[in-house]
């Protein structure tokens, strides 16, 4: 009994150091203004990297209306240019934490 607990304490200690030593993922986020949030996944070797926005959008409905939130996720980086789409390019570079 007594070695199987020392066995599974070393194996958690173990992981522990594992997830402790990765790199971070370098990842950020902005929210507010023209949409709720605004994310970057993290950069490849590439140069390129996701960057997902969720918007509101406006649906009529009866004598009422509702807002719904929209996600896009499309790829940033160089060779990547959407020069008339500001919500989803601003910043044009990585947002980091």
């Amino acid at each position: 009994m007594k070695l199987c607990t020392v066995g599974g304490l070393a194996v958690m200690l173990a992981a522990g150091g594992l997830i402790v030593a990765a790199p971070p993922a370098s990842a950020g986020c902005l929210y507010g203004g023209p949409v709720i949030s605004k994310c970057d996944g993290p950069v490849q070797p590439d140069g390129t990297w996701q960057r997902c926005t969720a918007v509101y959008n406006y649906v009529p409905s009866g004598l009422s209306s509702h807002l719904v939130p929209v996600k896009r996720c499309d790829l940033m980086g160089p060779g990547h240019d959407y020069p008339f789409d500001f919500t989803f390019t601003d910043p044009p570079t990585h947002i980091d934490d």
